[in-house]
């Protein structure tokens, strides 16, 4: 009988460690976007402030669940006077709007759905997914693991509708918005 017991706590302890919650490391992640500007070119932008948390399923190979936060006000494109303009009303609102969220709703194999909140302005969006596949230990005794999400959406959806027309009749900023987030992850003991 105790033999059993053994044996069942060990099956369960061992299944325990395949799907876990992941912290997320913010030194080896990012937050990054890149839209048109001019019609000609892409802006390219990040995020420098995210917190976050996944579950993953190692034995499925499976993201569970994922929850992160971006303070808006950490966005940077290496040029201080348009950061200025995109965290203003204009754009973001950071005062008024200091956060965008992201709540992973579902996935279905190599695509994850999930409600974003922009602005004040929460939709469904639809990304691509990709899992390391891997878990690994570090040098110092913690259990990793990565993922990565991609995607698009119209701002103009998230009520950041400014623009302006320029002389050849394009537009300053692109409506569509690409999105690429890299994660990686501590699992939370």
């Amino acid at each position: 009988m105790r033999l059993k017991d053994v044996l069942l706590a060990s099956i369960l302890s061992a299944g325990s460690l395949l799907a876990g919650t992941y912290k997320v490391d913010p030194n080896h992640s990012n937050v990054a976007f890149k839209v048109r500007h001019m019609m000609i070119s892409n802006v390219k932008g990040e995020f420098k402030k995210f917190d976050g948390s996944f579950v993953y399923d190692e034995k499925t190979k499976t993201l569970r669940s994922l929850k992160g936060e971006i303070e808006v006000s950490s966005l940077s494109t290496d040029n201080a006077k348009r950061d200025a303009h995109l965290k203003s009303a204009d754009f973001f609102d950071a005062k008024k709007y200091p956060v965008i969220r992201f709540n992973l709703t579902k996935t279905n194999g190599d695509t994850a759905y999930g409600k974003l909140t922009i602005h004040g302005i929460t939709k469904e969006v639809k990304m691509e997914l990709e899992t390391s596949g891997t878990v690994v230990k570090d040098p110092w005794g913690n259990t990793r693991t990565g993922l990565s999400l991609s995607g698009k959406i119209n701002r103009k959806d998230f009520g950041l509708n400014w623009n302006q027309v320029i002389e050849t009749g394009g537009v300053m900023v692109g409506d569509e918005v690409k999105m690429s987030v890299e994660l990686e992850g501590i699992l939370q003991k």
